[in-house]
């Protein structure tokens, strides 16, 4: 009898992670004369006319695609059932960083998401269409992109997140095709100088965005990390850090998640209440 109640709960446990939907959204970029692909998952309760939904956008890494954070956090479907939220994965190319590139006109990733995405979600879905109820995260390139594009963007995202994210990309002028997006640095610092998340906290003025941001401490970014946090204590600047033992893995972006989805879902609640 214990075994048969065992596999009862073992399915419906199956039925319910896989309740959510998950659609493919096509959204002409009208910045960058193409059309991209973007997961959305749809929680199990949504109502295209009932009560509409907060957002949460996941940003992938370099080299992934609009489908990677389906494969690196499989749980991500359980996620949008759990806190009844709408997740949304860009395609953000494989090295874009989330720039408006100042000299590549066909990479311009922050008009795309920050302003032709949402606006495609907000038409294509019920959503609630204001910053209380958008949150951005992503891991590696996508936690630089999610603090970068909302630091430049607080009107747009109300919360936002980083994990091992990249926050500054002035000692990598090699790496990930930065250099593509940005020019050299030896020829192009300005750009370099305006375009990486550490020397943007100027445009925060402690009550314009909610956030966090985490990193292992084995991570190549670990360091950055640290003096973003560092940077801003001295600029009495609230935030969320938090450093645990791990790497630039998908192990430590699975448990990372979690506590960011927990970091939204209060935020919408207490936004909204």
């Amino acid at each position: 009898m214990k075994k048969i109640v065992g596999l009862i709960l073992v399915f419906c446990w199956s039925i319910h992670i896989y309740a959510s939907k998950v659609d493919t959204l096509l959204v002409y970029s009208k910045s960058m004369n193409k059309t991209i692909k973007n997961v959305v998952i749809i929680p199990d309760s949504y109502s295209k006319k009932g009560k509409a939904y907060s957002v949460v956008y996941l940003l992938h890494g370099a080299g992934g695609h609009y489908k990677s954070w389906l494969g690196k956090v499989p749980d991500i479907e359980l996620y949008a059932d759990l806190y009844k939220v709408i997740i949304v994965c860009p395609d953000g190319d494989k090295t874009s960083w989330y720039f408006d590139s100042p000299i590549d006109k066909t990479m311009q990733y922050e008009t795309y998401i920050s302003k032709e995405l949402i606006a495609s979600v907000d038409k294509s879905y019920n959503t609630v269409p204001d910053k209380n109820n958008r949150a951005i995260t992503g891991y590696s390139m996508g936690g630089h992109g999610a603090l970068y594009l909302a630091f430049k963007n607080p009107d747009v995202w109300g919360v936002a997140a980083s994990m091992s994210g990249g926050v500054d990309l002035r000692g990598f002028p090699q790496g990930w095709d930065i250099y593509k997006r940005l020019g050299t640095y030896a020829e192009n610092p300005e750009n370099w100088e305006n375009n990486t998340v550490i020397n943007l906290v100027h445009l925060l003025n402690g009550k314009n965005l909610k956030f966090l941001f985490d990193c292992g401490t084995d991570d190549f970014f670990y360091e950055d990390n640290v003096r973003l946090h560092k940077k801003l204590l001295v600029r009495n600047i609230p935030h969320d850090y938090i450093e645990r033992p791990g790497g630039h893995t998908n192990k430590y972006w699975v448990n990372s998640i979690k506590y960011q989805m927990l970091f939204f879902s209060d935020f919408f609640y207490n936004s909204n209440n």
